[in-house]
């Protein structure tokens, strides 16, 4: 089923955010907080601001840009955001682009190792040319287990995004630490997936992924030599993955995004594919430069993500 609308730039992205809270999760007041040890502490940096941080795990000590939105209270759990830069970028820089800090919400810019090959450019774990050894899974866990004890955080509410390969390290916190991670909103995704192990989250996974049909870098239609899939092949496996039985369904928005989306999930969950007609390796609505080829002003993607991860929660037996 496919529908055409075209609309502004601020009408397109309310457009998008109806599609995406359509089957949303229930509300806050059906969905009560798991709130964490960090509640009532202390904040480390005054809220509004980004602050560089470091923790330790395994046997580095890692970094990460922190954000505190204005209105952070010690009092109130609130929901995190993981966001993860692209190869050869950081957290700071991703942070300028992608708009994410104005989220409210606490939002965390981790910092990737430098990896193998063409310039050794930070890299996170799954890509072929990440950094031997390093484990970037634990590496999260550590960080959550760090924002989780120093603020206070709905431990329910634990989403994660990114860009090219920070956005394909989403799809393997998906897989792998669903226990902690509620839902993922990956933009540009190179979804590698090398050395890793067969995708078997321990439960449904939201999903909601962007990608421009003219990227030149990690190519929309996909590239066999490099192992990447097809972008709309990845997102229907994660439909079939959540068990979804309703849809593909189709809507344009816009001159050049149309949005398919996948309902009936089991546990609530809904997949979500916003497809930039020819747009490039950029983050959707940036105004400054987020990579190579033409950027969509159609839609803000750090609106749209939010409007579709927010309604989703961890299931209460599964919060860490």
């Amino acid at each position: 089923m496919t529908t055409t609308r075209r609309w502004g730039r601020i009408a397109a992205t309310a457009a998008i955010a109806l599609v995406a809270t359509v089957c949303a999760a229930p509300p806050a007041l059906a969905q009560p907080e798991r709130r964490s040890a960090g509640c009532g502490q202390a904040a480390p940096q005054d809220p509004g601001t980004s602050v560089l941080q470091t923790v330790r795990s395994g046997d580095r000590d890692r970094t990460y840009q922190l954000h505190l939105p204005p209105g952070y209270d010690p009092a109130r759990a609130w929901p995190v955001v993981l966001v993860f830069h692209g190869r050869g970028n950081s957290g700071a820089r991703t942070e300028e682009f992608s708009k994410l800090s104005t989220l409210p919400a606490i939002v965390a810019y981790p910092n990737g190792v430098v990896g193998q090959g063409d310039g050794e450019r930070q890299a996170w774990q799954g890509a072929p040319y990440s950094a031997p050894g390093v484990d970037d899974l634990a590496f999260t866990s550590d960080l959550l287990d760090r924002l989780e004890s120093g603020l206070c955080v709905d431990e329910r509410r634990v989403y994660a995004t990114g860009k090219s390969n920070g956005a394909g390290f989403t799809g393997i916190l998906a897989c792998r630490a669903s226990e902690r991670i509620t839902a993922i909103a990956p933009v540009a995704g190179a979804f590698y997936g090398t050395g890793e192990p067969p995708c078997e989250p321990a439960r449904a996974v939201p999903v909601i992924e962007f990608h421009g049909t003219g990227d030149a870098t990690i190519p929309y239609t996909g590239d066999t030599e490099r192992g990447l899939p097809a972008i709309a092949d990845w997102a229907a496996a994660w439909a079939q993955r959540d068990g979804c039985h309703a849809g593909p369904q189709h809507e344009t928005v816009g001159a050049d995004v149309t949005v398919s989306r996948w309902t009936g999930c089991e546990g609530g969950a809904q997949v979500r594919h916003v497809a930039v007609e020819g747009g490039g390796h950029t983050w959707p609505g940036s105004d400054s430069y987020s990579g190579g080829g033409h950027t969509t002003q159609t839609i803000e993607a750090h609106e749209v993500a939010w409007e579709f991860l927010r309604h989703h929660r961890l299931p209460v037996k599964e919060a860490s």
